[in-house]
C-alpha cells in the first residue's frame, strides 16, 4: 500500500489530540501496519507519552531534520527515530522545535520543509501520523502541507463551532494554495461521557453542523482515567488497559481509517 500521512490537528487544546495520534498509531500497528509517529509539538507530549520522559536530552529530533531541510542537506532523514516496544516508530520533539519556527518561517518554500524531510522515509511506512501543536503556526501548516489528510479531534466538553471554523478555513486555504491533495480524514468526538447532557449535545451539534460536508467518525472516544494513566506509564491504552472502552474505541477508529483506504 502507498504510505498515507495523517495530521492530527486542532488549534484548541484539551481535545485528546496527542492521545488520538498515539492510540491510532498503536491500533494500526496492531493491524500489521508500519507506523511512524511524528511529534510536531515543542512540548514533546507525544514523546513523553511513549516513555521518553526527558525529550530535551535527545540529540536528534524533528527540529534537527527541519534545520537540515532548510539547508537542503539531510544525510540521514531517519536519524533519531526511536523504536517503541509496541511496534511504532517515533520521530521525537522537544523545545528546540519552538526555536525552529522563525527559521522555518524565513526559509524558501517555508511550508514544505516537513514534506521535504518526510519524502525519502515515507516508502518505509504504511502510515505517518503527525501530532500537531495546538496552534495554526508555521509548523502545523507544514504538517498540513505534507499530509494526505487531517484528522480533527473535538472534545465533547464544549461546543466547538468557532474553533472548528477557523481550523477548517486553514485546511481549505492549504488545499487551495499549497497541497491540493489535502482532505479531511474525519472529525472525531473525544472525551465523551454518555451520562453528560452537554456531551450528547456536542456530538449532535458536530454531526448536524459538519456531517454533510465532512466525515464524522462513527467511533466516539469515551472519557476514561486509563488514557491519562497509560501516558504516564509510557505506553498505549492497548498495553495498559487492553480490555477497556478506550482501547476498543481506538481499535474501531483504526478500522474506519483503513476502510477509507
Amino acid at each position: 500500500m502507498t504510505c498515507r500521512t495523517i495530521a492530527v490537528a486542532n488549534q484548541k487544546g484539551g481535545t485528546a489530540k496527542t492521545a488520538t495520534a498515539l492510540s491510532l498509531g498503536a491500533a494500526l500497528a496492531r493491524r500489521g501496519r508500519r507506523v511512524l509517529l511524528v511529534d510536531a509539538d515543542p512540548q514533546g507530549d507525544l514523546t513523553k507519552s511513549l516513555g521518553w520522559r526527558d525529550p530535551d536530552s535527545l540529540q536528534t529530533t524533528l527540529a534537527t531534520h527541519l534545520a537540515a531541510a532548510i539547508e537542503g542537506s539531510d544525510d540521514d532523514p531517519a536519524a533519531g527515530t526511536l523504536r517503541h516496544r509496541e511496534g511504532v516508530d517515533l520521530m521525537p520533539s522537544n523545545i528546540e522545535l519552538a526555536a525552529m519556527e522563525m527559521a522555518v518561517f524565513m526559509a524558501m518554500s517555508r511550508e514544505r520543509m516537513m514534506g521535504a524531510w518526510l519524502a525519502p522515509i515515507k516508502p518505509g511506512y504504511d502510515y505517518v501520523i503527525v501530532d500537531c501543536a495546538p496552534t495554526l503556526g508555521i509548523i502545523p501548516i507544514n504538517a498540513l502541507a505534507a499530509a494526505d489528510s487531517v484528522l480533527i479531534p473535538v472534545s465533547a466538553e464544549y461546543l466547538p463551532a468557532s474553533g472548528m471554523t477557523g481550523l477548517l478555513k486553514t485546511v481549505n486555504r492549504v488545499r487551495r494554495q499549497i497541497n491540493p491533495g489535502l482532505s479531511v480524514e474525519g472529525i472525531l468526538v473525544t472525551l465523551y461521557d454518555s451520562r453528560n447532557n452537554l456531551a450528547r449535545e456536542v456530538e449532535r451539534a458536530v454531526r448536524g453542523q459538519y456531517g454533510k460536508a465532512y466525515r464524522v467518525f462513527e467511533t466516539v472516544v469515551p472519557r476514561a482515567v486509563s488514557a491519562a494513566e497509560s501516558a504516564a506509564a509510557g505506553e498505549s491504552v492497548f498495553a495498559y488497559d487492553p480490555d477497556g472502552k478506550v482501547a476498543a474505541s481506538f481499535a474501531r477508529l483504526a478500522e474506519e481509517v483503513e476502510r477509507r483506504g
